[in-house]
């Protein structure tokens, strides 16, 4: 796409200015203890989990309905999600009057469903079979923005989705500025790309000597191989902890975004994830969820260069049910042991 399409770092904060008194001011952590254990100069983390619905998600999704205009917010809007995007859209439409519907796989976390369900959204479930959960779960969406006469979003690829989402950067770059530090290193999880797309555009017109990464699980780094390939391409698949970082491939906003900001990418097994998970709690009693999690876990497994280096790691998300946050942080325990 021409890079003109792509959000201005004026348009990213005009959607910091517009949606900063309905999401809340997340903490910027430091961890000297990490920071020590990795060979950095120092370490932050983004703890978007603590934002409301417990991701970043609501960033885009109310920057994108505050986007449409008073008929299309009447009739309302449709998205498909797995569950965090579902959330954050959820509850953006519940603050501006907006129908939200949204269709979710059916193997997506039950906690999930009834978190959106319980913020207003009508939910329908998609049952893909073999086929991809995303790609059935699109189409779906599509047939009911047809029959119903509802505005169609993506959940990432979507300039002002991009745009929303990379409030999370100027955030945390305020907040780094306070504490008297500048960002060396900036990991952020990607799924389709929407967070990465926003907070690398972000980052790079603030700091033009900062390498950026993207972090995805093994097997679901359409990101990566997408940007060492200069094109879009999808991932193979195949099982992973990180359910909301399950996107075929970038989008085609996202990928440019990406592609014009320098980022490099990354991808992490199942282990470093779970062991990322257990040094947020003991260290902040911080919880995340697998993705969350994963851009942590690069950078403890040493698979992203900090030494020496101020780093900014964006933690996107803490929508895990207590029952399997036990169960990560015992199969954590049990790795080390």
């Amino acid at each position: 796409m021409p890079l003109t399409d792509l959000p201005s770092p004026a348009r990213i904060a005009a959607a910091h200015a517009g949606v900063r008194a309905a999401v809340r001011e997340t903490p910027l952590l430091e961890s000297p203890v990490l920071a020590a254990e990795v060979g950095a100069a120092r370490l932050f983390v983004k703890a978007e989990g603590l934002q409301r619905t417990g991701s970043f998600k609501l960033r885009g999704a109310l920057w994108r309905l505050m986007q449409l205009d008073a008929a299309a917010r009447g009739r309302g809007v449709v998205a498909f999600s797995s569950g965090n995007f579902a959330q954050g859209l959820a509850a953006a439409g519940q603050a501006l009057g907006v129908p939200v519907t949204i269709v979710m796989p059916v193997d997506a976390p039950e906690a999930k469903r009834r978190a959106t369900e319980a913020l207003g959204a009508e939910v329908v479930l998609s049952h893909h079979g073999d086929a991809p959960r995303e790609v059935v779960a699109a189409a779906r969406a599509r047939d009911l923005a047809a029959e119903r006469g509802l505005t169609l979003l993506h959940p990432f690829d979507d300039a002002d989705v991009v745009a929303g989402q990379g409030t999370t950067a100027l955030e945390a770059l305020a907040q780094m500025a306070a504490a008297g530090a500048v960002p060396d290193v900036v990991a952020s999880p990607v799924g389709g790309g929407g967070l990465l797309g926003g907070v690398a555009l972000a980052v790079r017109a603030a700091h033009p000597a900062a390498a950026l990464w993207a972090v995805e699980p093994e097997g679901h780094d359409g990101m990566g191989r997408s940007l060492r390939a200069g094109a879009r391409v999808a991932a193979p698949g195949g099982p992973t902890l990180c359910d909301a970082l399950q996107a075929p491939m970038p989008g085609v906003v996202t990928l440019a975004a990406c592609q014009a900001a320098g980022v490099q990418g990354v991808a992490v097994g199942d282990g470093p994830v779970l062991h990322a998970m257990a040094r947020a709690f003991e260290e902040w009693r911080l919880v995340l969820e697998p993705s969350g999690a994963v851009a942590l876990a690069a950078v403890l497994a040493g698979q992203v260069p900090v030494a020496g280096r101020v780093v900014l790691v964006i933690a996107s998300g803490a929508n895990i049910a207590v029952a399997r946050f036990a169960d990560c942080l015992a199969r954590a325990g049990q790795a080390q042991g």
